[in-house]
């Protein structure tokens, strides 16, 4: 086992890495692909150390905060922050528990797994299993394949490009906003509270579809769909083509809406 503790800026390797865990109270970490040697560099650095331990192939970063006492002496100095980069082969797992602490992580085709209190999330061209928590922080994501799970209870879930098999989104009062293909076969399942819900899907998308709010409003941008008004709720409700993949969302009073986007050979 090597263990290093940082209190300033330093760049190590490591022989392999096959496993990341990060917990970092404040500032920012990037995780990059890369089909080199694993690198991790930590360009700043101030407050607390941060301990590095690498053992049999499991890379652990820890702010060495002293409990959530510590957490919270932290996060009084506004000064004490830590911005770190690591690279690690492509299909490697990952896991950030994040504070106030902002994250980016791009190419990935492993699971990668996510807590955060506040700190916004982005991801790019992440193909593996994505599975996000969130309190206040934002999810951001563009070029995604695979699977979505995403519990918030204030924080907005933004997904751009690419084509989710199968999307579980839970929300109190963040929205779910979604511009992203279905594949054939798979699965869409929302729930929000109060949070407001926009998905958009291509005019061909082939789906068996349900959108309900209790008091919230919803629109369908297909006609194929049927509408039903009750004084428990509003329903749109239909199958789209031969109903190969399936998509529900519900709200309480969150308003629902349905987007159609023209598909891309329909444009040339």
């Amino acid at each position: 086992m090597a263990r290093w503790t940082v209190d300033e800026p330093t760049t190590l390797d490591f022989d392999g890495v096959v496993a990341l865990r990060a917990n970092i109270v404040a500032g920012s970490i990037s995780i990059l692909p890369s089909d080199d040697r694993p690198t991790l560099q930590v360009a700043e650095i101030s407050g607390q150390p941060l301990e590095i331990v690498h053992e049999a192939g499991m890379l652990v970063l820890n702010h060495k905060s002293g409990g959530w006492d510590g957490v919270l002496k932290w996060l009084q100095n506004t000064r004490g922050r830590v911005a770190v980069t690591i690279t690690v082969p492509p299909d490697c797992p990952v896991t950030l528990n994040l504070v106030t602490a902002n994250a980016v992580v791009t190419g990935l085709t492993g699971r990668v797994s996510i807590k955060t209190a506040s700190g916004d999330v982005t991801l790019d061209g992440v193909t593996g299993s994505i599975d996000a928590n969130t309190a206040a922080g934002d999810i951001e994501a563009q070029g995604l394949a695979g699977t979505v799970a995403f519990k918030s209870v204030s924080g907005n879930l933004a997904l751009a490009g690419g084509s989710l098999d199968r999307l579980t989104a839970h929300s109190v009062t963040g929205k779910v906003t979604t511009d992203v293909d279905l594949r054939t076969g798979g699965h869409a399942q929302v729930n929000t509270v109060s949070g407001e819900v926009t998905m958009r899907l291509p005019e061909s998308t082939s789906a068996k579809v349900t959108l309900n709010s209790v008091t919230g409003r919803v629109d369908a941008a297909f006609p194929e769909l049927t509408r039903q008004d009750r004084p428990m709720g509003k329903y749109i409700t239909g199958t789209l083509n031969d109903g190969g993949a399936s998509l529900a969302v519900n709200s309480v009073s969150g308003a629902i809406t349905l987007l159609s986007r023209t598909d891309p050979e329909e444009l040339t």
